[in-house]
């Protein structure tokens, strides 16, 4: 089975498709890195729009989703917009979790997984 890479740099690649699933890197802002919650969680789901449709796939075909918060009190904020973006009835498992993320203007990371 052929394994396809997307975005591939020298330490990973942002997405992988390996048959009929997808595998997204873990997501961080880029334009809206530094700012409010709500922002960041919304800048990335937009470029896991977008690594999505390049895979060949969208939102609504969504396996598994793992969220880390660097402080989970803003859980409800980044609900908000999450519940405004996922396919009603097509919903993932989910994990959320609070963790130190890679770099202090980064408060939300998102990766998932999608069939094709």
């Amino acid at each position: 089975m052929s394994i396809q890479r997307i975005a591939a740099g020298p330490r990973m690649a942002k997405a992988v498709v390996h048959g009929d699933t997808v595998y997204l890197a873990g997501q961080v802002a880029g334009e809206a890195a530094g700012k409010s919650v709500a922002e960041q969680t919304a800048d990335i789901l937009g470029i896991i729009d977008g690594l999505l449709a390049e895979a060949g796939t969208d939102k609504s075909k969504l396996l598994m989703v793992n969220i880390w918060l660097a402080d989970m009190s803003t859980f409800a904020e980044m609900n908000a917009v999450w519940d405004k973006w996922v396919v009603a009835g097509q919903t993932p498992g989910r994990a959320t979790v609070e963790a130190k993320l890679a770099a202090p203007q980064f408060t939300v990371e998102i990766a998932v997984i999608a069939a094709k």
